[in-house]
């Protein structure tokens, strides 16, 4: 069974609509873009790597049309090898609507999302969700996912979707490697879904045996 990896950039308080530009969801939105100036090369390494081994993307429709419009314009240049990933890769479309799939490789999801997610993972090793903020919370609320990448950015905006709106659910995960801090202060959390349900405790009661000298 193959793994759905989430790829996803965040404020500190964890906003995560449009990071890479005004365009991405320009309706009310006053920072569109705020990823920008706070991308630098070890950041820029991490998301790299981050790609290795994709041989699928799951997208929703405003992510699948701004991909669709960029990068099969990018090969040869400066973002080149991850135009030739991204342009080579099946692509999948999580839409109600009718998306242009005129880029290579690109398909449509059924009405079912749960189902042909499901269905991707038997089919695939490694498929990635880019950004699709929206469709992302459909697969944190439904555990259809297996590894979260959360870049946590040094800025606070107050206002936009944050990550874990839309119904999240009670989740536990567990933290894959050691978190790694970029020059310009962000924090990069990897992430694997784990078993069960958060759990409680009462932090005011003394550890059990402490001080008992019987």
């Amino acid at each position: 069974m193959g793994l759905i990896q989430i790829e996803l950039f965040a404020t500190l308080d964890l906003v995560g609509q449009a990071p890479g530009g005004p365009e991405e969801d320009p309706a009310g939105f006053p920072f569109g873009g705020w990823q920008a100036p706070l991308l630098d090369e070890v950041a820029g390494a991490q998301i790299s790597a981050a790609y290795e081994g994709t041989d699928a993307l799951l997208l929703g429709r405003r992510t699948y049309d701004i991909f669709a419009a960029y990068w099969p314009h990018h090969e040869g240049g400066e973002d080149d090898e991850i135009a030739t990933l991204f342009n080579s890769v099946p692509k999948y479309v999580a839409s109600r609507g009718r998306p242009d799939l005129s880029w290579a490789g690109s398909s449509q999801l059924g009405p079912d999302l749960a189902g042909a997610v499901r269905e991707l993972r038997d089919r695939h090793e490694r498929v990635r969700v880019v950004g699709s903020l929206n469709l992302v919370q459909t697969l944190l609320r439904e555990r259809l996912f297996d590894r979260l990448d959360l870049w946590v950015h040094p800025v606070v905006l107050g206002v936009g979707k944050k990550v874990f709106d839309g119904g999240a659910v009670p989740t536990n995960v567990t933290l894959l490697e050691p978190p790694v801090a970029s020059p310009k202060g962000t924090v990069y959390l990897r992430y694997g879904l784990a078993d069960g349900t958060p759990g409680t405790g009462d932090m005011s009661a003394p550890e059990r045996g402490a001080g008992d000298d019987s």
